[in-house]
């Protein structure tokens, strides 16, 4: 009953912002108990578990990047392929406007049913991939470009081909130049952010998480796999790997988690991608006021106090 009533309340509550911000009405007298309920509502929700939520991130019809790009952006221009292979379905991207700002885009891309999913390789990149993500941050340095990157991903492709092309070195090559980016650069995981994979494109300025969402230097599955040898260990793993939101920002992995709608993103792609516009936008306004050599010294210390640690 609470979470029937939640959604109810939260559709009330998009529905009056939704009219405050077309007519300019002020609707804060009819707002503010309203989220109040809300609020208290959710409060009395038991959090799911981590493996709940790798199953959230999982859940079919979750908003993949290009449904928040859909939702968030205008003028987006893919660019194709990497200069030296070939192009590759699993990592897109281009320049856009975010929220009307111009940004370059860095995806991984699932894909929405069956045979995109096929196509796209459930968004695990090939070294083209990476490379293509090399030659995107070129030109956002380039044309000063904030980058945008929407993670999404199990893991880099583990195929012979992938293998035969040089994974590991794409990897760090991506890992390496984003590091380098003289603009700022947001990253927000999206679903799953697996391994070396994720991380090749995560190397922001700010580095956010949806609620549901997870990160990792492992999938639980491979964890179980390699530690117990049997990867229905997986919910077992997921406990020690302490991949969810809650746990990355307590361990100041992430900067900021983001909500989402009452259930999983799932629920409704349509509010998920209000709180995921809002959250980068911020971000890159406070980015945008520090100057190049700032952002590569904030972005350096970031990573630096990454597991940091004293000893008593």
């Amino acid at each position: 009953m609470n979470a029937d009533a939640l959604k109810e309340l939260e559709a009330r509550v998009r529905d009056l912002e939704g009219t405050a911000k077309t007519t300019g009405q002020n609707l804060d007298a009819a707002l503010t108990p309203l989220r109040a309920e809300v609020q208290r509502l959710r409060d009395l929700r038991p959090p799911p578990t981590r493996w709940e939520r790798v199953q959230l991130a999982r859940a079919a019809g979750r908003p993949t990047a290009l449904d928040y790009v859909d939702r968030l952006c205008t003028e987006f221009t893919e660019l194709h392929g990497d200069r030296r292979f070939g192009d590759d379905p699993a990592l897109i991207g281009g320049p856009a406007r975010w929220q009307g700002m111009p940004v370059m885009l860095i995806l991984q891309q699932k894909g929405r049913d069956t045979k995109s999913k096929i196509k796209r390789r459930f968004g695990s990149a090939n070294p083209e991939g990476f490379r293509k993500a090399v030659r995107l941050m070129d030109l956002a340095d380039k044309f000063r470009l904030p980058v945008v990157a929407l993670v999404d991903t199990q893991g880099a492709y583990p195929g012979l081909e992938a293998e035969e092309r040089g994974q590991g070195w794409a990897i760090a090559e991506s890992i390496r130049r984003m590091l380098a980016l003289r603009v700022p650069a947001v990253c927000v995981v999206i679903g799953e952010g697996g391994s070396g994979g994720a991380l090749a494109v995560a190397v922001g300025n700010r580095v956010l998480i949806q609620e549901n969402a997870w990160y990792s230097v492992i999938s639980p599955e491979g964890a179980a796999s390699i530690i117990w040898k049997d990867a229905a260990q997986a919910p077992l793993a997921a406990e020690a790997l302490k991949l969810t939101a809650p746990d990355l920002l307590e361990l100041g992995i992430v900067e900021e988690i983001i909500p989402e709608p009452t259930g999983g993103a799932h629920q409704d792609a349509d509010a998920a991608a209000i709180p995921v516009g809002e959250a980068v936008t911020r971000h890159l306004r406070e980015l945008m006021a520090l100057s190049a050599d700032e952002l590569l010294a904030q972005r350096g210390e970031r990573f630096r106090n990454l597991g940091a640690f004293t000893e008593s």
